[in-house]
């Protein structure tokens, strides 16, 4: 099993004990605030389920049928993610009107606060982890989840102070408002994530940033070529697909223009790991205007 796979496997576990948790602390207080954090929960293990079902199919290598491999399932998983917040949301919005109607009030709120206060650390934790993991390893699974995770930290945070102030002041309706609260901020968090899996789907080119630091590389290690044009980029989970056009000169053998090549493929991936990389030789008849000169 890979590193991304146990990573998966683990965020199951730890989405199964942080949803028990937090149903533990509804049933103690029957706050709908703390309900609302409980559905979110039941989604944060649907989707690390489905992350674990999208990190499995990724790491397949290329095939007959997917000869470019498996890593976009990755970005099928985060939409599934997305879709499953936006549902929480709309179920935790439903509740929480139920209540704004017919406040209930709250019991035990301090031993189910210190339950919730216990659920949080953990995610908070384990948020941390899968995002610092998932930017290491390009992974758009894992830090989808990681980023869902740090929302539901922050929701709970904010449920968890809203609660202690409704029980200082008597205040019954800060319970069901803190939860619509709860729902718009879980919406948000949905919508972003849904955005960002499409783009990704539909092949969206590598940051501006990142751009300039492969024409960088490329310019830097070209020695021997005359120039290189039509760059091209796009993500792909943990991949990153490179294509670009180099001008050399029209009397080049081909095995010198094939050791540049290969020099010039051994930068990029040192710079962008995971990178797969097409450069299609041309004599200098093809040079363009736009073209970019490489080092001598």
């Amino acid at each position: 099993m890979t590193k991304t796979l146990k990573l998966g496997a683990i965020s199951i576990a730890i989405a199964i004990v942080v949803f028990a948790l937090k149903y533990a602390a509804y049933r103690l207080t029957g706050s709908v605030a703390i309900l609302s954090d409980a559905l979110e929960s039941i989604v944060n293990i649907a989707a690390a389920f489905a992350a674990f079902v999208a990190l499995r199919v990724s790491s397949l290598p290329a095939d007959d049928n997917h000869p470019f491999g498996h890593s976009k399932a990755e970005y099928l998983s985060a939409v599934v993610e997305g879709v499953l917040i936006v549902v929480a949301a709309i179920a935790i919005a439903h509740e929480s009107y139920k209540d704004l109607v017919d406040p209930r009030p709250i019991t035990t709120p301090v031993i189910g606060l210190a339950v919730v206060g216990v659920a949080t650390a953990i995610n908070a934790v384990w948020a941390v982890v899968l995002i610092r993991a998932g930017r290491r390893m390009r992974s758009m699974a894992l830090v989808a989840d990681g980023r869902h995770l740090y929302t539901d930290v922050v929701t709970s945070g904010g449920v968890i102070a809203g609660i202690a102030l409704a029980a200082v002041t008597g205040w019954q309706i800060l319970d069901p408002l803190l939860a619509i609260v709860v729902a718009m901020n879980i919406l948000w968090s949905g919508w972003r994530l849904i955005r960002e899996s499409v783009a990704g789907l539909m092949d969206e080119a590598v940051s501006p940033a990142l751009l300039d630091e492969i024409k960088a590389v490329i310019t830097e290690n070209g020695g021997g070529a005359i120039q290189m044009h039509d760059l091209r980029t796009r993500h792909a989970g943990h991949r990153t697909f490179i294509e670009f056009h180099l001008v050399v000169d029209g009397g080049m053998t081909v095995s010198a223009s094939h050791a540049i090549c290969d020099r010039l493929e051994a930068a990029i991936r040192s710079h962008v790991p995971g990178a797969v990389v097409t450069i299609h030789v041309e004599p200098e008849t093809k040079a363009k205007s736009s073209g970019v000169p490489v080092s001598e």
